[in-house]
């Protein structure tokens, strides 16, 4: 009876948590696949045409492209935010004098609103009164001005600097908190039997932040696939759509062109997309403990 009564217990306290779960997170996906079957414009009644937006959608050049721009910003993200992050860590591990206000500004572009982060660094990054091209042409390195925002290469690229630039405080604040959950015996004996630095960082510190590595790799993938307004006041995908990425060209399919059919099919494969990638990684990592 002691055993039903505590059963019972934890699941009304759980009760609460799933029904914000349900109505936040499983309600509005369901919504979303199912006005992805429909052509819907937002006004009158949905209309049932099964998986044409996805056919639509596998032909259509512009999802490509935003897909690959979102790829690129992955890509640039986590070769830029997991060493980044962790050296960050390491270094914020240190005790030094102000060490707490080191912290908290490392931490505030992490709290700085996407739309604020957009308007700093398009004032850093645009080709014509951008910080860096004025310094170049000031400094006669003119020919290394580039179009570092609204051209067809370089755009996904500082997108995903801008990215890291916007995370990195807050994912070396989640590496800070791996570090401090390693006990400090393990170290102490390591150094009674001979092992340098070095070692202790590639056989002990790397090893026991696994857990605290699959966490930041999800938090980026989850990241990335969600970027919106920094991108929209960076460059609004522009020109002619060349530096959209997924969340902004369902954006502006849905509320510009009034397709809510067609952009619930896009939201519903970048969520999918988030998903899958999220679980290889997991899966892999998984396996390599395991191995």
């Amino acid at each position: 009876m002691i055993w039903l009564s505590k059963r019972r217990t934890i699941f009304f306290m759980l009760i609460p948590t799933m029904i914000v779960y349900l109505g936040y997170i499983i309600m509005p996906v369901l919504i979303s696949f199912y006005y992805s079957l429909t052509e819907y414009t937002g006004i009158g009644t949905a209309k049932f045409i099964g998986l044409d937006n996805f056919s639509r959608l596998m032909n259509d050049s512009l999802f490509w492209i935003s897909l690959k721009n979102t790829l690129i910003v992955l890509a640039v993200s986590l070769l830029l935010l997991l060493p980044g992050a962790f050296l960050l860590a390491l270094m914020l591990n240190v005790k030094v004098k102000a060490g707490n206000a080191v912290k908290a500004l490392n931490f505030a572009p992490s709290i700085v609103a996407p739309i604020l982060v957009g308007l700093i660094w398009v004032f850093i990054l645009d080709p014509q009164m951008g910080l860096i091209n004025v310094i170049l042409t000031k400094l006669g390195l003119g020919q290394f001005a580039l179009s570092w925002i609204g051209g067809k290469t370089l755009t996904p690229y500082s997108i995903g600097i801008v990215f890291t630039w916007q995370m990195i405080g807050f994912l070396a604040t989640i590496f800070l908190a791996g570090l401090k959950m390693i006990p400090r015996d393990v170290y102490e004996s390591s150094s009674m039997d001979g092992a340098n630095k070095i070692q202790q960082m590639f056989r002990i510190t790397i090893p026991m932040m696994n857990e605290t590595v699959k966490i930041n790799v999800v938090l980026i993938i989850t990241g990335v696939f969600k970027i919106f307004e920094t991108v929209l006041l960076l460059t609004n995908g522009g020109p002619n759509h060349l530096s959209e990425v997924m969340v902004t060209y369902m954006y502006n399919i849905t509320f510009t062109s009034g397709e809510y059919g067609y952009g619930m099919a896009i939201a519903t494969v970048t969520f999918l997309l988030t998903l899958i990638f999220s679980l290889i990684y997991m899966t892999l990592s998984r396996k390599s403990i395991e191995e």
